[in-house]
């Protein structure tokens, strides 16, 4: 820990958020309800590392879901039409959050005498008359009523509406390490800089774990995908879901292919290969899509934990929290996050347990 001294002149804030993504924004905003003053520090340009890069999925039950999580992966999709509303009416923006729901493909390992993993109920209609454009196939068919949205619209206007409610942004500035007075956070310093607060908490999601002091266990885990620009807008309404692939349709007409899992390291470059393989599967299932123009491919880092679970919760130093670890579920749990990790720092009970995630369970 460096040495950090208490200067009466320069601006303090009740809370530094580190890390601008959808995590990070999403708590700024309710604190600020709360009537805490808060600034959030960003390495680069908030909004455009993890959340930027997500698909948009909100799946909030299924083999991916560990248990630990379930309960707050269920909350949190219930809660979604509200947040998305308070976004759209605060920042004027868009977020295009679609409830058609999702067309789950699975080979029939995946199925029979597996009734628990929420693989969806037998389709109510045809698979022509729910999706013309999907190939045939002979695997079995589900329907899950999920949500989808745009990460990118998401962020932005979390980001909009953070900065209406008085929330302040120092972005393009690394924090380097929280700083701890007697025992008790008093701040961050930065490449640049310090700033001065009470109560730190780290949201810098796959860059969590390069903060002194009081970094994660977290690592960057790879997915790469891409976008493609469809022959017609309404060429599909669902979100689709196979085991090699999944599509979701934005409403302007674009669909997203994804995705992979990597252990890359901070790596971000796509791989050409992989992009035409995804594009290869994505054809398989919709065959429309062989002439759509490719219209951006990418590379995002979620932050992994080594249980698959998220950091929540205060650590051993009073003062400093932790946000961070979501993995794949960054963009489903914003709201519940937002929620639940205010009234900590509040001083007050959760609406839902906390145990599974606290910081303690990595000696901290």
């Amino acid at each position: 820990m460096g040495a950090f001294f208490y200067n009466a002149d320069v601006k303090t804030w009740d809370v530094i958020v580190i890390g601008g993504g959808i995590i990070g924004l999403s708590l700024s905003i309710e604190l600020r309800k709360g009537g805490a003053s808060v600034l959030v520090v960003e390495r680069g340009e908030p909004g455009r590392e993890a959340s930027y890069a997500a698909g948009g999925m909100l799946v909030d039950s299924g083999a991916e879901t560990p248990a630990a999580l379930q309960p707050l992966a269920t909350t949190s999709a219930r809660m979604y039409p509200e947040f998305v509303h308070e976004l759209q009416v605060e920042s004027g923006m868009n977020v295009d959050l679609r409830a058609q729901g999702a067309i789950i493909l699975r080979p029939p390992e995946h199925v029979d005498g597996r009734p628990n993993l929420a693989l969806g109920n037998p389709l109510s209609a045809s698979l022509v008359e729910l999706e013309p454009s999907l190939a045939d196939t002979n695997q079995p068919v589900s329907f899950l009523r999920e949500r989808s949205v745009d990460p990118r619209a998401l962020t932005a206007a979390a980001l909009a509406t953070a900065k209406r409610r008085g929330v302040d942004i120092s972005s393009g500035d690394e924090v380097t390490e929280v700083n701890i007075s007697q025992g008790r956070a008093l701040g961050v310093t930065t490449r640049k800089t310090s700033f001065l607060a009470g109560k730190v908490v780290n949201c810098a999601g796959a860059w969590s774990g390069e903060i002194l002091s009081h970094g994660f266990p977290t690592r960057p885990v790879k997915g790469q995908m891409l976008c493609l620009a469809s022959p017609s807008r309404g060429l599909l309404q669902h979100v689709i879901r196979a085991p090699e692939v999944y599509l979701i349709p934005r409403s302007d007409g674009r669909i997203i292919v994804g995705t992979t899992v990597e252990e890359a390291g901070f790596d971000k470059r796509t791989d050409v290969a992989t992009i035409q393989r995804l594009h290869r599967a994505a054809i398989s299932l919709i065959p429309a899509l062989k002439d759509a123009k490719i219209l951006e491919d990418w590379a995002g880092l979620r932050p992994g934990t080594p249980d698959a679970l998220p950091i929540l919760g205060e650590t051993s130093t009073p003062g400093c929290y932790g946000a961070t670890g979501h993995f794949r579920d960054g963009i489903l749990l914003a709201p519940i996050t937002a929620r639940v990790m205010a009234q900590v720092i509040q001083g007050k009970k959760p609406d839902l347990d906390l145990t599974p995630f606290t910081p303690a369970r990595f000696g901290d």
